[in-house]
């Protein structure tokens, strides 16, 4: 029951997080404001640090490495996915890189060895059919043509990269317990300001055009959804908390509708009674 409560609260922080993360988009470029979303998180967060000391007795040099190399995953990700905005359908690129949840429920089942029910199996389908029609326009994908080009191909990266992260993240929440491992993911915030000085990316004031108070509220709330889920995986399965979780796309899209008026069409209200359905069916079916 803990999974579920703290998957649920990962779906709502993260959506609403997210849809903050987009109007902050639209005050500073968007390398500067993971990149200070990072170094905010770190330095809050190294407070706390100080009160969770007792698990770190049970890292090891191999948990370590693992850490490590999934936060240069989460980066990563991060990093190529910004790079497939600038060459293509922004649309199709969100769709593909936000399908991550999909990657992890695979990975989970694969390689955790993690089973579901049919019925759950089902859930989780019924999730992803809606999170598709919640993102994607199937109307205007019939009407255009896409080329498939380097935007594509790193649109898909991106969801690999994350994919891998949120999936074997469990390995070291195991271990050292939910803090620890984002926590340390957080601390690799130099190699975004690495890869702005190669590209020649400005890194922009977080005070620019009063961002600063937004990025707090959104470093909280997306901070907040990801240790709801690194607790929720410690408590429950990967392939059952990732879709709950991951299904936030159409509390985005909702977001954008009441609070911008962004256009909503019958197709994506569909997408999201679909997933909220999803949610509740697999929630019920999990506790």
């Amino acid at each position: 029951m803990q999974a579920i409560i703290f998957a649920l609260i990962s779906y709502f922080t993260w959506g609403t997080g997210a849809f903050i993360e987009a109007i902050v988009a639209r005050k500073l470029n968007s390398y500067s404001l993971i990149f200070w979303g990072f170094i905010l998180s770190a330095l809050i967060l190294s407070f706390y640090a100080f009160f969770q000391t007792t698990s770190l007795n049970l890292l090891t040099p191999a948990i370590l490495i693992l850490n490590v190399i999934l936060g240069v995953f989460l980066i990563a990700g991060s990093i190529v996915y910004f790079e497939a905005y600038k060459v293509a359908n922004r649309a199709v690129v969100g769709t593909i890189a936000q399908s991550f949840p999909a990657v992890v429920v695979i990975l989970s089942l694969i390689f955790l060895g993690e089973r579901v029910t049919f019925s759950q199996a089902v859930s989780i389908i019924i999730i992803f059919v809606g999170m598709f029609l919640s993102a994607v326009d199937i109307s205007e994908l019939r009407r255009k043509t896409f080329s498939i080009n380097k935007g594509f191909l790193f649109a898909i990266i991106a969801m690999i990269c994350w994919g891998a992260y949120f999936a074997f993240i469990k390995i070291p929440v195991e271990k050292i317990g939910w803090f620890w491992p984002n926590y340390f993911s957080f601390l690799l915030f130099p190699l975004i300001f690495f890869y702005m000085r190669i590209m020649k990316i400005k890194l922009e004031k977080p005070t620019k055009n009063n961002a600063f108070f937004l990025i707090i509220i959104s470093t909280v709330l997306v901070r907040v959804a990801e240790f709801s889920y690194n607790f929720a995986i410690s408590k429950g399965l990967v392939v059952i908390v990732a879709p709950i979780a991951g299904a936030n796309l159409t509390l985005f899209v909702l977001l954008a509708f009441l609070i911008f008026k962004d256009p909503i069409k019958k197709q994506q209200i569909i997408g999201i009674i679909t997933a909220l359905v999803g949610i509740v069916l697999l929630s019920t079916l999990s506790v």
